[in-house]
């Protein structure tokens, strides 16, 4: 698994160019693009909270509601025997199929 950076609630890529021999990284979970470089991994960092602090700064001076990086909603793509599935195990454990895959996946990933 990839490791990210953090700041504000914002997370951001960590990445390697060998052409340029420089680190950079983007903004992950937000709509647009911020990206930040630097020469060692505490430049890559203070560039990736310059980028965010800007980020933010430049909502509040437009009147802007600020992105937040995850909403807890997503959208995905099943087979409908998938679907069908889900709802049946979901329902057969008195839970509702938000839940039952919250579950699922929060189980996958700490497992």
């Amino acid at each position: 698994m990839k490791k990210l950076m953090e700041y504000k609630g914002y997370y951001g890529t960590v990445e390697y160019s060998l052409e340029d021999e420089i680190l950079h990284g983007k903004v992950v979970g937000i709509n647009g693009l911020l990206s930040y470089e630097g020469e060692t991994i505490k430049d890559l960092e203070e560039d990736f909270h310059g980028v965010v602090n800007e980020y933010l700064t430049d909502c509040k001076t437009n009147g802007i509601t600020p992105q937040k990086s995850y909403k807890g909603i997503f959208n995905i793509r099943i087979t409908p025997e998938l679907h069908r599935d889900l709802a049946l195990a979901a329902e057969a454990k008195g839970e509702t199929l938000n839940k039952f895959i919250g579950e699922a996946l929060n189980n996958y990933l700490h497992s």
